[in-house]
């Protein structure tokens, strides 16, 4: 009886154990697994903030250069007027775009490069890295282009002005040194507005 009464608190005790190593297994094993994502550090969650405001500043910039592409495409005479604001919001694109990943609307590895490509010459249509084309009813003239040169000056004029105010409000969330970028790129697309509004009164 007492050998009988060993084994089996013996065995009653490798059973124990065996329950609690499973249990501490199934609370810890996915934390051991993925336990950088699952509770990222401050750092890394600071990190991915920032990657997405810089996504979301890029598609607000990408949207007046989506408008400049859909302006030059029906209205080429206005490649002289349209085509040094369109390079600078590529380029805007480009550095707002988190690092290592490809900004929205901008050439391909091989292309001509937006931030270096020359403005278009007077009576040409900017090529090689437009923007891909919205469907109908959205993008920068959910109602089409408009007909007339003075019409679509004065609708970019507004876009530039939406562009710069939505990265004005972006400050209050970015970084140190993103927010310097935001604040630029703000000046920039206020300067796109005043000038784009002057050239729809001329």
């Amino acid at each position: 009886m007492g050998r009988t009464g060993l084994t089996r608190r013996r065995a009653l005790a490798a059973a124990t154990v065996a329950g609690v190593a499973g249990a501490l297994a199934g609370c810890t094993g996915p934390d051991s697994g993925g336990g950088g994502a699952a509770h990222p550090s401050a750092a890394e969650r600071a990190r991915r903030a920032e990657a997405a405001l810089r996504r979301r500043s890029a598609a607000v910039s990408g949207g007046l250069l989506a408008g400049y592409d859909e302006a030059l495409g029906v209205h080429p005479a206005l490649g002289a007027r349209l085509g040094p604001l369109r390079e600078a919001a590529a380029r805007h694109v480009a550095a707002l775009a988190p690092r290592g990943e490809r900004a929205p609307g901008t050439a391909a590895p091989g292309e001509a490069s937006a931030g270096t490509a020359s403005p278009a010459p007077a009576g040409t249509a900017v090529s090689g890295t437009a923007s891909p084309a919205p469907r109908p009813g959205t993008g920068p003239f959910p109602r089409g282009v408009p007909a007339e040169p003075g019409a679509v000056l004065g609708e970019l004029a507004a876009l530039a002005s939406r562009t710069s105010a939505a990265h004005t409000a972006a400050l209050a969330d970015a970084p140190p040194e993103l927010a310097r970028l935001l604040a630029s790129v703000a000046a920039a697309g206020a300067a796109h507005a005043y000038l784009l509004d002057e050239g729809s009164r001329a």
